[in-house]
């Protein structure tokens, strides 16, 4: 799979290198591989993100205005080592704690706690919030065992947000909570990705069939299925989500009335025709049902290199996370407008 990059094995390196000059001055170059804002506000409660490069935007291109104080990146589809988790949290301290916000991979888990340890040993107090929306990698009564994957895009835009008015670790590690709790995805994968490493694919599958519930690199879902149509497997990966909301005890099941956060990403090479056919459906089962779309997000915020892949996302808004998702918010790779997309009701 061609790619126009040096050495392979400086892919990572390079490319942080290369959104740091995007940023024009907003975000810096930290330690062995971080990037960090210039402006963070003393006694601001920071918000430290991270996880593999490779997946652009995220995390790193979510670092801006209202957003992630700072990223610690990893190599491609690696989670970053405990000492660049420890250099971004020392730069990004402020002095009134630091929440780290991830996806649920155990690589990530483990460095993010070891640089947790070297954090504390300096005195700086890190909270962990773990983004675990994926409902085919795990049942409800195990969702300490879901990976991440697009939910985290909303997920931090809200946290963001909410780190700009938190007083305390507390309230920001709450607020996170809420919108990881009110968040699901499904995916599905119809052609891999590559590592620039080796020009090797991330998985194998038959031209005629779909993962569903595949991760973003490919890890398994619930199964195969032949390949069809856009408005044959929408509602099938709606259900999913849907479905979810009803098996867990922690939430209450999706109802008329409510209002949900639709995301509707690419994992890279999947275009945006094919995910407005895709939103269409979306909009008509919802509306079907009588669950409000609050406001939309369309597009590749979480991919996996040149992956043809398709996620939903449904997060339930209640009037906290809305005025979240309202704030404005901007980074080199997302930004939006204050309010809603859609205008007001």
């Amino acid at each position: 799979m061609k790619k126009l990059i040096n050495d392979p094995l400086k892919v990572a390196d390079e490319l942080v290198e290369g959104l740091v000059d995007a940023y024009n001055g907003e975000c810096k170059f930290v330690g062995s591989r971080s990037i960090v804002k210039n402006d963070i506000p003393d006694g601001k409660v920071s918000l430290l993100v991270g996880g593999g490069s490779g997946h652009e935007p995220i995390y790193h291109g979510l670092v801006g205005r209202n957003l992630a104080d700072g990223a610690a990146c990893g190599d491609i589809f690696a989670a970053p080592p405990p000492n660049i988790v420890f250099e971004a949290t020392e730069e990004v301290n402020r002095g009134n704690g630091v929440l780290y916000l991830y996806g649920n991979y155990a690589g990530d888990v483990l460095n993010f706690d070891l640089g947790a340890e070297l954090s504390d040993d300096e005195d700086i107090d890190v909270r962990t919030v773990l983004i675990w929306d994926d409902v085919c990698s795990a049942p409800p009564t195990e969702k300490d065992k879901r990976r991440g994957i697009a939910g985290l895009v909303p997920i931090v835009k809200m946290a963001g947000a909410a780190s700009q008015v938190a007083t305390s670790l507390d309230e920001l590690e709450a607020a996170a909570r809420k919108a990881v709790l009110q968040t699901r995805s499904v995916g599905v994968s119809m052609s891999p990705g590559s590592i620039p490493a080796t020009g090797k694919p991330t998985f194998e599958i038959e031209e005629d069939q779909i993962g569903l519930g595949m991760g973003i690199h490919g890890e398994p879902g619930v199964g195969e299925i032949p390949m069809t149509t856009a408005d044959e497997l929408t509602p099938k990966m709606l259900d999913l989500v849907i479905e979810d909301f009803e098996k867990d005890d922690e939430v209450e099941p999706l109802t008329p009335g409510d209002d949900v956060l639709v995301f509707i990403n690419s994992l890279g090479a999947t275009t945006m025709m094919e995910c407005l056919i895709v939103l269409r459906k979306v909009k008509a089962e919802l509306t079907a049902k009588g669950i409000s779309i609050y406001d939309v997000m369309v597009g590749p915020l979480t991919t996996c290199q040149e992956m043809s892949g398709i996620s939903i996302s449904l997060t339930r808004m209640d009037d906290e996370l809305k005025r979240y998702w309202e704030m404005p918010c901007q980074s080199v790779c997302f930004s939006k407008m204050e309010g809603r997309y859609g205008g007001q009701k």
